[in-house]
């Protein structure tokens, strides 16, 4: 689990133009700012099962506010600041990693690709489509690899997986969809200079 994490880790540093963030201090509070404002979110949470807790995303945001270089270095920050005030184990960080930051971030930035190739370019399909649905399929991706990784690695069983962790699963479609929406409908009305993924050429002008 740590190996392609670090991989991915890697790829986002390298090609990273670090000499503009770094000139750039709006965008270098504004990375902070994110990888800061999910460590409450994600220590929000609650489970029957150790191991099996559930809490909000919020990578949806991330990702559409700093792009998918930097989004994997913050949330790979946040989540080692949780670990670090205990609120995740050390022996999960490598999975917690990997499925609970690289992969359902890689994916929702991968979303938003698909409706920008796609999809009529128009500030709605950004809000609802990009941002709103992305983020319920984000976290039910989420949660299906992770419960995915119990099972494989002898952890719980299947039933168990099912009952306690799967089974949740459609009451966070809608208020992770709910809070990442009405988050970036803030963010492009009055900040869209923070969104790294919204451009008016293609959203407003001439719409």
């Amino acid at each position: 689990m740590i190996l392609p994490s670090m991989l991915a880790l890697l790829l986002a540093a390298w090609n990273l133009d670090w000499r503009a963030w770094l000139a750039d201090k709006t965008r270098q509070h504004l990375s902070f700012g994110a990888a800061i404002a999910l460590v409450p979110l994600w220590m929000l949470q609650a489970g029957v099962k150790d191991g099996l807790e559930v809490h909000f995303l919020g990578l949806t945001t991330m990702v559409l506010m700093l792009g998918w270089r930097m989004g994997i270095l913050m949330g790979s920050l946040s989540l080692l600041l949780i670990t670090l005030f205990g609120f995740e184990p050390w022996p999960d960080f490598g999975a917690n990693w990997l499925l609970g930051v690289i992969v359902p971030l890689s994916f929702s930035y991968f979303v938003f690709l698909l409706t920008y190739s796609y999809l009529y370019r128009h500030l709605f399909v950004y809000i609802f489509v990009a941002g709103f649905f992305n983020a319920a399929l984000t976290i039910a991706l989420k949660m299906l690899t992770f419960a995915g990784y119990m099972v494989w690695s002898g952890q719980y069983s299947g039933q168990v997986v099912m009952d306690n962790y799967v089974g949740i699963m459609p009451l966070l479609l809608f208020p992770e969809a709910l809070l990442n929406g009405m988050a970036i409908t803030l963010l492009v009305v009055f900040k869209p200079r923070w969104m790294n993924t919204f451009f008016d050429r293609d959203y407003l002008i001439n719409k």
